[in-house]
């Protein structure tokens, strides 16, 4: 059993709701879980007394939030001496199918930067949920010209199946008691 720390940076409660998935199955799986909010207290002193963490945070303009982006930098060299999982909630699957294809294949470069400062054990990119009022004006026309679709597109069968990828790669860890 593992003490697992979950943080996340969620604007319009997407990747909370992912992030809360991955402790739920987490959790099935016996490992203690914890899941916090970047933005608070408890979130951003996160980074210590725990034996594995997952960090994700929503993408806005090709860069996680703000408060996640301060965590990493600020506590890489901590984050490089534990086992850690990123993930990514942008709105990759809201496109259509060519651009669908090339954004799943893009780099992002500040992300990407982030992932080589934790050299995390795997990034996973999901899909989030995409609503009109989650656009200012400008960006609203830009997303229906470029054909783009409104809604929930998140895979819970993909967050699921990651999450358990990850619970077997906790059972590899070296045994702790219960949290402090």
């Amino acid at each position: 059993m593992a003490r697992v720390r979950i943080l996340y940076a969620s604007e319009h409660h997407s990747t909370q709701e992912i992030a809360e998935r991955i402790g739920t199955r987490l959790r099935a799986h016996r490992h203690l879980v914890e899941v916090l909010a970047l933005d608070s207290d408890r979130g951003r002193q996160g980074l210590r007394q725990t034996d594995a963490l997952v960090m994700g945070s929503a993408v806005h303009d090709g860069a996680w939030l703000p408060a996640a982006e301060a965590v990493i930098r600020g506590g890489a060299e901590e984050l490089r001496e534990q086992p850690v999982w990123m993930f990514s909630v942008g709105m990759s699957a809201a496109l259509p199918k060519p651009l669908r294809l090339l954004a799943d294949r893009a780099e992002q470069p500040r992300i990407a930067a982030l992932v080589d400062l934790v050299r995390p054990r795997e990034h996973r990119r999901f899909s989030g949920v995409i609503r009109r009022e989650h656009l200012d004006r400008k960006g609203a026309v830009l997303f229906r010209l470029l054909g783009c679709r409104y809604g929930d597109h998140r895979d819970w069968a993909a967050v699921e199946a990651w999450a358990d990828d990850i619970a077997g790669q906790l059972k590899e860890l070296p045994a702790h008691g219960p949290a402090e």
